[in-house]
């Protein structure tokens, strides 16, 4: 039972975390931590039962939600081909020959039980991917490529696994009813999801318009949607996962969040960033904490059907290798349709490589969309008629889990180390190229004021002479429109390409900058320090720190985000 201390605990575990991901220099995956984590707890004594619909309902909307906000939608159109073809394609493919090859190794097992526990490990886990690769030097295309699939083959792999679980239980199946079915479900998971992100944005700019327009109720207001069109989307049994990936990228295209107040974006990234990281904490919490007790129903098993457990182990190795080779099937099959249509369209066309091929494998971990699955199967204790080897299709299901998420570990920085290093960063490159143009377009309004007398300058605008102004008043304008343009001008150069340099030169400039920026850091902790012997003596009151705290963060913030833009010496 969730109790508040055991909420409490799980917090508490989610904050150590972070300090062990620290202790072992991110070298172990914080995934990886979280379960060993949650298994110690359980041992512990701390046990926490995950009920499979309350976790979808929970947990899946809001992260997926934050997903999709992060997926840039320029880079999806581009490579829509390859990203629905691994989340629908092969999530159907997988079950069906997996299924077929399940059934090869144990017989015994039927095959509709087969293609439940095949279907359950289709889809890869959204939550397993992005906490692998993150803070890793990922190429961008990988990268969009693997976010964008988890994006929506949850929504394809369940889908997938009711129809198997159905037909386990009453042994009737129809591939054109279950095709039918199929796009009933997703269309109107996307509809749901796309209707109910329209009316929140006519219903926003309706209230910011009559001026209400506070940041808290703005937050609350769209963290409460991605649940919303969950729940509108099943309660008409349509995907509420493909609702929540939906309506997201509706509330983009129709720039919602541009219109609300700058102070209320600043504060909705730091809430999203805690939910972020609290939920996938304790998903992978969740996960830990269940593994003691399915390790006693695989050894139970091994007991009743007189099956020794390095036997149990080796049948897991068999499923999770024939869904690995799926998998890297899948990635070439892809890699292919993408050589083909850049053929016939005479477009630039960019291979994979048998290590980017390689990562995209590994990457397709299972997590605990897969475990939840699973113990949705019924049991047979409230009366209705449980799943037929329920407990094997558990342990098997678990097994691989676990499995994967070891062997992604392991082998995907292994397959980082292999990768050819990106020459060019695009995503730096295009931000140094927006930067420039935004820092230019500010130059022009000001050399435009430089230039003009002030009687000709637009009435309305900041630059414009007041009437009446004096000619000391006319000074002072001047000034503050020359040091603006200084200091444009100064981070223009900042900004200025590099390419045209020797090395030599750039990493002289790499060594200017990060001196420069440390040195601002040094001179913000002097700040701190002055502030804090203010406050000691009593010359400010703790109000007037509060708010030099927030200016100083801010500061700090922007350097630091500077700091993570300069590229590495080589």
């Amino acid at each position: 039972m969730l109790t508040i201390e055991n909420i409490l605990l799980l917090l508490l575990l989610a904050a150590v975390n972070s300090l062990l991901v620290a202790l072992f220099k991110q070298k172990v995956p914080q995934p990886v931590i979280l379960i060993i984590l949650g298994v110690f707890a359980a041992v512990a004594g701390m046990h926490v039962s995950l009920q499979p619909d309350m976790f979808m309902f929970v947990f899946l909307p809001p992260l997926l939600f934050a997903d999709s906000f992060r997926m840039p939608l320029r880079e999806f159109a581009e490579l829509r081909g390859p990203i629905l073809f691994l989340a629908f394609g092969l999530v159907v493919l997988s079950t069906l020959v997996c299924g077929y090859a399940i059934h090869w190794i144990v017989p015994e097992l039927g095959l509709p039980i087969c293609f439940t526990l095949a279907a359950a490990l289709s889809p890869t886990d959204t939550v397993a991917v992005s906490s692998l690769i993150e803070g890793r030097k990922v190429p961008n295309r990988l990268l969009q490529i693997l976010s964008g699939e988890a994006l929506f083959n949850d929504a394809s792999g369940l889908v997938c696994f009711r129809f198997a679980m159905a037909d386990a239980l009453t042994g009737e199946f129809s591939y054109r009813q279950a095709f039918g079915t199929f796009l009933m479900v997703a269309l109107g998971g996307l509809l749901v999801g796309a209707a109910v992100a329209w009316l929140a944005v006519k219903l926003n700019r309706v209230l910011v318009r009559r001026g209400y327009d506070d940041p808290q109720s703005q937050i609350i207001f769209v963290l409460l949607l991605p649940f919303l069109m969950y729940a509108a989307a099943e309660a008409v049994e349509c995907s509420g996962i493909l609702a929540a990936v939906a309506g997201c990228m509706v509330l983009k295209l129709s720039g919602m969040i541009e219109d609300t107040a700058t102070f209320t974006r600043l504060q909705a990234t730091t809430v999203w960033n805690i939910v972020s990281y609290v939920f996938n904490a304790l998903i992978f919490l969740f996960l830990g904490m269940q593994l003691p007790e399915l390790l006693q129903h695989g050894v139970a098993l091994g007991h009743k059907y007189d099956v020794a457990l390095w036997q149990v182990g080796l049948f897991v190795v068999q499923i999770y290798a024939i869904m690995l080779a799926m998998r890297f099937a899948g990635v070439w099959t892809s890699v292919f349709g993408r050589w083909v249509v850049a053929r016939i369209g005479s477009l630039p066309f960019e291979p994979t490589g048998f290590a980017g091929s390689m990562l995209l494998t590994f990457a397709g971990v299972r997590g605990a969309v897969t475990l939840a699955a699973v113990l949705s199967l019924p049991e047979g204790t409230d009366g209705t008629d449980a799943f037929p080897m329920r407990d094997a299709v558990v342990v098997a299901a678990t097994g691989v889990i676990v499995l994967s998420l070891l062997a992604a570990s392991v082998f995907i920085p292994l397959c980082l180390r292999f990768l050819p290093q990106e020459t060019v960063d695009k995503n730096a490159q295009e931000e140094n190229m927006a930067r420039q143009k935004l820092i230019r377009a500010a130059l022009a309004v000001l050399t435009k004021a430089r230039a003009q007398p002030p009687a000709s300058t637009p009435k309305g605008t900041a630059l414009a002479k007041p009437e009446g102004q004096s000619a000391a008043d006319e000074a002072l304008r001047q000034e503050v429109i020359d040091r603006l343009y200084q200091l444009y001008h100064s981070r223009l150069e900042e900004e200025d390409e590099t390419p045209r340099i020797t090395p030599l030169d750039r990493s002289r400039a790499l060594r200017h900058a990060r001196m420069e920026l440390a040195l601002r850091l040094q001179l913000l902790r002097a700040e701190r320090q002055a502030m804090r012997d203010m406050t000691s003596r009593s010359e400010i009151n703790d109000q007037t720190e509060w708010k030099l705290q927030q200016e100083l963060d801010y500061e700090e913030q922007v350097i630091r985000s500077q700091s993570q833009r300069l590229p590495r010496e080589a």
